[in-house]
């Protein structure tokens, strides 16, 4: 095998390793990312509930970075405490070991199964939770398949001639080896990924066990300085719980480098051939990180927060004043006119996506600044909607054709439904926000799922409805409608599952119940204002009946 050839399945394999890897996180982020954060907050209070808690999260998410950054931005809102904080990533880099652990082992078997079991689940149901677990599994697939095409392209390197002397000098000069594989987990932004590819050499006999455990080291300062540098520009809260990280992994990961040097131990404790001494070693030093770090999570958070205040990030960027695109210079030219409030059109649709994607966030976890932003929104999209109004009123009446009249005519209407979309949102939606906060009430797990996957549902639409203002093509109409229906039908079947937990005296659904119909109906609310943007679409085609009503028969008249 050539070098251009080795390099080039090597790069394949790695690719698709991340690619995998990639798959599982946001999998399991989209299917349960919702009931993690919300467990996440109840349940953290006692350090080992917490530890616990960050080994879980890795292993679901298949990486201490995500879980890094998830529970940065809980210490930054206040929701976590710093202390908490510190020991659920200390977990987390625990689990994330496991999870290589796991990986290692010989699961050939299972990759038809996975991908099987998976693509059924993707592809024959519309439940969220199911449809995003299905994408899991076929990631773990590809994870499999990718550690296989690792060990088959590493495989020819044994016979060559130039290896021993890179092994030596790497064995030598044990900084090189320790920085390589940091900077080499950097660019991967995973510690599995580079944890698999070490084993993966190892197993060929290209790496031996003393090299690998160094490398191991390598693989952990370099993982811990990916959330540091990810989040250098966010507020000092935000950054402290990667510092913490950062400093007993990190600072962990010198020290027994220098451990390593001056002691040179023997590794086989660790495991009977060289990538399990690697494996093994991976887990034994996020361990022994983990035992001797937490008497210290507190200590360790005080330093991280006064580090992080000594440099507060950088200052959040001016946001530019937006242009509009209603040139008025352009009224006597109405083709042009009705380009400009087209455009201006679509920024209604971006803001209204932007709007009703974060309203379910904000039922989980309601604050005072994501509702101020929420009502904002909804104010630019007033106005908006106030200055195409103003803009399509003016242009000149003389100058435009039949065609371009309707075409002004459809538009102020697709502004209109657009605006009151916007304030079912604000009007309706937040005032429940508000009630099941007053209440202090929570959804069953089963009617939250049934509300997620009702909103999923009226987002695919939405954005369906909003590419009708840029292609106007009939065929997109068409489905607009047809998923209207089936909107309708889901809906039925959520409240039918409602009332039947109603009948069963569920606690959760007796006290949640006015907040969660009325949630339903006025998300179907929303969908029919943006479903409406087909009907001028299917007008033209003239494939609109003039009423959905069956005529009657006519009556015989009576002699």
């Amino acid at each position: 095998m050539t070098s251009s050839v080795f390099f080039l399945h090597m790069a394949g394999a790695i690719a698709m390793l991340l690619w995998a890897t990639r798959l599982v996180r946001t999998g399991v982020e989209r299917a349960y990312g919702r009931q993690m954060r919300s467990s996440l907050r109840r349940r953290v209070g006692h350090p080992f509930a917490a530890m616990l808690f960050g080994i879980v999260m890795a292993i679901g998410l298949q990486s201490s970075t995500a879980v890094t950054l998830l529970i940065s931005s809980f210490t930054g809102m206040g929701l976590v405490s710093g202390t908490a904080g510190v020991i659920i990533v200390r977990g987390g880099e625990l689990g994330s070991a496991i999870v290589a652990k796991i990986l290692n082992y010989d699961l050939t078997l299972l990759i038809p199964v996975l991908i099987l079991i998976g693509t059924g689940m993707y592809l024959r149901t519309d439940r969220r939770p199911w449809h995003e677990l299905g994408r899991s599994l076929i990631g773990i697939a590809m994870i499999l398949i990718s550690l296989e095409m690792l060990s088959t392209a590493a495989g020819p390197l044994r016979e060559s001639q130039s290896l021993p002397a890179i092994l030596n000098f790497l064995s030598d000069d044990l900084i090189s080896s320790f920085l390589i594989a940091a900077v080499v987990t950097y660019l991967l932004h995973s510690s599995v990924a580079a944890i698999l590819l070490l084993a993966a050499l190892a197993s060929q006999g290209l790496l031996p066990g003393e090299l690998g455990a160094v490398m191991v080291l390598g693989v952990n300062l370099g993982s811990s300085l990916i959330a540091p540098i990810l989040t250098r520009s966010a507020g000092p809260a935000y950054r402290a719980v990667p510092l913490a990280n950062l400093l007993m992994r990190g600072l962990g990961s010198v020290l027994l480098l220098a451990a390593i040097g001056l002691i040179r131990p023997d590794v086989e404790f660790l495991g009977a051939s060289p990538d399990q001494q690697i494996i093994n070693g991976h887990i034994a030093f996020n361990l022994l990180i983990l035992l001797v770090g937490l008497p210290f999570s507190g200590l360790t958070w005080r330093i991280s927060r006064r580090l992080a205040d000594l440099s507060p990030g950088q200052p959040p960027a001016s946001i530019p004043q937006e242009i509009s695109a209603l040139d008025p210079e352009a009224l006597d030219r109405p083709e042009q006119a009705l380009a400009n409030a087209t455009r201006e059109a679509v920024r209604m649709c971006e803001t209204i996506d932007s709007m009703l994607s974060r309203i379910m966030d904000i039922y989980e976890d309601p604050t005072n600044e994501a509702i101020d932003e929420l009502t904002q929104q909804d104010d630019r999209v007033d106005k908006r909607q106030n200055a195409i109004k103003l803009y399509l009123a003016q242009i000149t009446e003389k100058a435009m054709t039949v065609e371009q009249a309707h075409q002004c005519q459809n538009l102020l209407e697709v502004c209109i439904k657009l605006e009151q979309a916007g304030d079912v949102i604000v009007r309706n939606l937040i005032p429940h926000v508000q009630k099941k906060l007053e209440r202090q009430v929570e959804f069953t797990e089963e009617g939250w799922s049934e509300l997620l996957d009702f909103h999923n549902a009226v987002m695919r639409n939405a954005r369906l409805s909003f590419n009708l203002l840029i292609n106007g093509d009939a065929e997109t109409a068409h489905r607009v409608i047809a998923a209207k229906d089936r909107l309708r039908e889901l809906e039925r079947e959520t409240r039918q599952r409602h009332f039947n937990r109603l009948r069963q005296q569920t606690e959760e659904s007796i006290e949640t119940s006015s907040i969660h119909l009325d949630t339903v109906r006025d998300l179907k609310q929303i969908n029919g204002l943006l479903a409406a943007i087909a009907y001028p679409v299917l007008e033209e085609e003239g494939l609109l009946r003039g009423s959905r009503l069956i005529k009657p028969a006519k009556k015989p008249k009576s002699a």
